[in-house]
């Protein structure tokens, strides 16, 4: 992946491409992180670091009106992008360099909505977010949005104009139709959020899946990247996503499965590892023929590097997780998935003895080809797939490196889904499956996200937020490498269908603000005080019709960044920040 910086909770992680770039990379990061010892890791949301070689640039200034500076051939990309789902690839959902809204001024009287991103569909991807990017007429912060009519949009993030529009249909093609299945309606186009390499191509580059219908009625899934300055097509894309892997189960001729581009939308977020693109597919409802697809591509050419399906010899468990993005720890994917066929016969290493992993959060290894490295799945597994209980309706979250009180480091990620349970893996050693009980668990909190979680949590300051359907959102404290079994504080505000995916948005440890988006009509962004989340700061309702933004569009993720907030709608996305 663009070797960018990202918040991990208070680390600095560098992630790395091509091998063939990294002593270059190497050396650039060292001046980078020279620049962050002299400057000041604080001070990153609101300054510009003054290069310590021609060609590398560390951080954007937060001011629109700064002096803007030629981006170089080995630009690395600013400390503040958001290139990804949730900030960065651990999905934690914070925004640590945010220095403009505080607790202080973000209420009713200061803050407000202050522009609106009409597009041509319903934006069901978070938007992402890139500092000083060369325009048409000027270096400019722009917003990059994506549609289900299959439309790319760059806007100028300041002066609210858009910069181009490029449409991912080939000539005769329309955006998909729903399939009978209202869950993505009335068209499927683009549906899970892109990811951003700054450093690919000579401005950088968007990748995403498209959805499309041709005049012959024939459906494809398509791999694009576009450059981020013309948006032209980059690496001889798009390409033709196809696939098939051993097995028998849906879908499959002659022993192998055949993925088959209209049973399928590609929900979740795409992530990049390692010079790599991974993408993951859900079904259309529950309409059979399905299995659970992951794929890899090659970031510099487009090439398909590996497959892997985790319901080969079954039927569907397919990945979705209310469109949250795989999550990566450089080592492995994690992801929630749906229900589906689970062999509860295991081999001697206690993996199902078919290779079948419905309903079971998923360790993926990235080392090679694509490979189950490990799983935990509940003793009553197959009841939950049966009664569409299942974890896939929920994402996965890396948790940062926790010690407990004997000083032992503990390597976490945490999910939930449709049980109204917590689950806490220990990513070392996951806990597999026992018919008895789920006692091989890191730790597992029952009951406590009534209705169920159709979101993503987030992370912050030994925090962890989840909004589940129906109920408040809930805030369960660590402590020595451990969840709260109980809410440690809560909204008054309930959330409807399908609950809300909560962002952070701090600067370093302090003014955290816990933003989440109320599916109603009209929807409602709520801003809450995230060290006490019964004192809500502001919500788009206070100001009357003034901050109002058109009815709700579920599993929408509020993006925090420079001093504003975005907010994916039916119709465009509304920017939020201080009134002028």
């Amino acid at each position: 992946m663009a070797c960018f910086i990202y918040t991990h909770q208070g680390e600095k992680s560098t992630s790395w491409g091509d091998p063939m770039r990294n002593y270059l990379k190497l050396t650039l990061s060292f001046l980078l992180l020279f620049d962050l010892l002299i400057l000041g890791w604080g001070a990153i949301g609101a300054s510009s670091f003054p290069s310590s070689s021609g060609h590398v640039t560390a951080a954007a200034s937060t001011e629109s009106g700064s002096q803007d500076r030629e981006v170089g051939r080995y630009f690395l990309g600013y400390a503040g992008d958001v290139v990804t789902y949730h900030y960065n690839p651990s999905r934690q959902g914070a925004n640590l360099l945010e220095t403009t809204l505080t607790p202080s001024n973000v209420n009713s009287t200061a803050f407000g909505k202050t522009g609106f991103f009409a597009v041509d569909g319903k934006v069901d991807a978070q938007p992402l977010y890139v500092y000083k990017l060369p325009g048409t007429s000027r270096i400019q912060n722009t917003l990059f949005v994506v549609t289900e009519h299959g439309s790319v949009y760059n806007f100028d993030a300041d002066a609210g104009t858009q910069t181009w529009k490029v449409s991912a249909l080939l000539p005769g093609e329309t955006p998909s139709d729903n399939h009978g299945c209202g869950q993505i309606s009335p068209e499927i186009g683009i549906t899970g959020t892109p990811v951003i390499d700054r450093q690919r191509g000579q401005f950088g580059a968007i990748y995403f899946v498209a959805m499309s219908k041709d005049s012959s009625g024939n459906y494809h899934q398509r791999l694009h990247a576009l450059d981020l300055k013309t948006g032209a097509e980059l690496f001889g894309g798009p390409t033709e996503i196809m696939a098939s892997y051993p097995g028998t189960g849906d879908g499959s001729q002659g022993g192998r499965v055949i993925f088959a581009p209209g049973q399928y939308a590609e929900r979740a977020g795409l992530l990049e590892l390692g010079g790599k693109i991974y993408i993951a597919f859900t079904s259309h409802c529950d309409l059979r023929p399905y299995t659970g697809w992951v794929m890899a591509y090659n970031a510099q050419t487009l090439a398909q590097t590996s497959v892997l399906d985790v319901t080969p010899n079954g039927n569907e468990g397919a990945i979705w997780m209310a469109g949250a993005g795989l999550a990566g720890d450089n080592q492995a994917l994690y992801f929630l998935d749906g229900n589906g066929t689970f062999d509860t016969t295991l081999n001697s290493q206690g993996f199902p003895v078919n290779g079948d992993y419905g309903n079971a959060f998923m360790k993926v290894s990235v080392t090679g080809q694509l490979a189950v490295a490990d799983y935990f799945t509940m003793f009553n597994t197959v009841q939950e797939s049966n009664n569409d209980e299942d974890l896939g309706s929920g994402g996965a979250m890396v948790l940062p490196d926790l010690m407990d009180g004997q000083g032992h480091v503990h390597h976490l990620a945490v999910g939930a889904g449709k049980d109204s349970n917590i689950y806490v893996v220990d990513r070392d050693n996951m806990g597999k499956f026992n018919p008895n009980d789920d006692s091989a668990i890191y730790q597992e909190i029952d009951g406590v996200l009534p209705g169920g979680v159709w979101a993503m949590p987030a992370y912050f300051n030994n925090t962890v937020y989840y909004g589940s359907v129906g109920s408040p959102l809930k805030a369960f404290g660590i402590t020595n490498a451990k969840l709260s079994t109980s809410p440690t504080g809560q909204t008054s505000t309930s959330f409807t269908y399908p609950g809300t995916t909560p962002s952070v948005s701090a600067n370093g440890s302090s003014n955290g603000i816990v933003w989440a988006v109320e599916n109603t009509n009209p929807a409602v962004l709520h801003a809450y005080d995230a060290t006490n989340l019964s004192h809500e700061l502001y919500n788009s309702n206070q100001a009357g019709s003034r901050d109002q933004f058109g009815p709700g569009n579920k599993f929408i993720t509020p993006l925090i960044v420079n001093g504003r907030v975005f907010v994916g709608t039916q119709s465009g996305v509304a920017m939020f920040g201080l009134l002028r």
